[in-house]
């Protein structure tokens, strides 16, 4: 199974992909059903082990359940 971090790196990187029209849904506790998704367009980095959104925090990539890039699932696995 290719990771979260793989998926947004080739996102981000390779000619013809665009970040910015990815959606990715994490586990954020506290949020209406423990969730919440962001744009590709508000990660401003991409790190080792977690992902930076514009508004500088971080957020860890095992906590990203799904990823869907121009309406479409490219990544999914068992919301914890």
């Amino acid at each position: 199974m290719t990771s979260p971090r793989d998926i947004l790196n080739r996102l981000k990187w390779k000619d013809g992909e665009n970040i910015s029209e990815a959606v990715v849904y994490y586990v954020h506790r506290g949020a209406p059903g423990d969730s919440k998704a962001i744009s590709g367009a508000d990660i401003a980095k991409l790190e080792g082990f977690c992902f930076e959104l514009n508004t500088g925090t971080c957020i860890p990539y095992h906590r990203i359940y799904k990823i869907t890039y121009r309406g479409t699932t490219i990544f999914e696995r068992h919301k914890k």
